[in-house]
């Protein structure tokens, strides 16, 4: 039964971040009012896919915070229906891996109550996403959206890392480690930041679309301004502080089997995060690239405090 449960706890990690790419798909397509109405699509459990199955005054009916809706889409219908279905799929995903959880009650609780606890965040996630339809895709509640998102996934690894560090030997106990921690402390603090600043230049991107009607995308981040500025100068001290990490993980875990192939990972993972943000800049902001460079951003995030996880075992499988 412990194997099931990190087998589907797993699963259920890969499943969020799916979930997290799929809504950077439903904002960079601009489909985030696809669907005007919750948990039902304009009245209906199965969205319409044309025009001539909703009623004439449909966008007067269905108007969100006293304005009329736009005109109906079927394509950002759909998208945005998907990505609520996917996320009812999670939420199952996650109530199972809570059910699996049950085996640790005696021999390990933290692992349930972890569980529990991504469960209750994912039913308040729920909710929270029937608010940004009601708000009209307010930039503040997409943004707590997005960080709520990361916490569930925190939990979730928490819960699995745990359950697998009570089969893994000692951690390193170097000198180096009181060090590794600091830096990894303010690695995943600085990924967090950049996520939320990211939605936030991902705000701008959208108005000026919308004012802009999509065109001179190239004058798009001189417009968008401070944001943009933030973020960039941000990314600096990302690469800086990963880098000095990777260094100190060289120095000290080369020799954990267990360990120094997640800072691989994380290298890896920055590397793309880096490379997509470039591509986003010299390319002018292409869509298909935006929930690409979101991906990245929130995987190293995951990578990181798996890293923290994993190099402060000897704590957590006591605690």
């Amino acid at each position: 039964m412990e194997n099931i449960f990190k087998k589907f706890g797993t699963v259920t990690i890969i499943a969020v971040y799916l979930l997290i790419a799929v809504g950077g798909v439903v904002r960079c397509t601009g489909s985030g009012m696809g669907c005007p109405d919750w948990p039902k699509c304009f009245g209906q459990w199965v969205p319409p896919t044309h025009i001539s199955e909703l009623p004439a005054d449909y966008k007067t009916r269905f108007q969100v915070v006293g304005k009329e809706i736009a005109d109906f889409d079927a394509f950002k219908t759909w998208t945005e229906y998907v990505n609520r279905l996917i996320g009812v799929l999670i939420g199952f995903f996650i109530f199972l891996t809570l059910l699996g959880s049950l085996v640790y009650w005696k021999k390990d609780r933290p692992v349930f109550w972890l569980s529990l606890i991504a469960f209750v965040l994912v039913a308040f996630q729920g909710w929270l996403g029937a608010k940004v339809v009601a708000s009209n895709l307010n930039p503040f509640i997409i943004t707590l959206h997005m960080v709520l998102a990361l916490v569930i996934v925190m939990a979730l690894i928490y819960a699995v890392t745990r359950s697998y560090t009570r089969d893994m030997g000692a951690a390193p106990t170097q000198g180096g480690l009181i060090k590794m921690n600091t830096v990894l402390v303010l690695c995943l603090a600085l990924s967090l930041i950049q996520v939320m600043l990211g939605t936030q230049v991902r705000e701008g991107v959208d108005h000026l679309a919308v004012q802009t009607l999509n065109t001179n995308r190239h004058l798009w981040l001189e417009q968008i301004g401070t944001w943009f500025i933030l973020h960039r100068s941000l990314a600096w001290a990302v690469i800086g502080l990963n880098a000095y990490l990777f260094w100190l993980a060289a120095a000290y875990t080369k020799r954990c089997g267990e360990v120094w192939p997640w800072f691989l990972v994380a290298g890896a993972v920055l590397f793309l995060e880096v490379l997509s943000g470039l591509l986003l800049v010299y390319l002018d902001l292409p869509n298909y690239l935006q929930p690409v460079h979101l991906l990245f951003g929130s995987l190293l995030f995951g990578v990181q405090f798996i890293l923290l996880m994993l190099l402060n075992r000897h704590k957590i499988g006591t605690a």
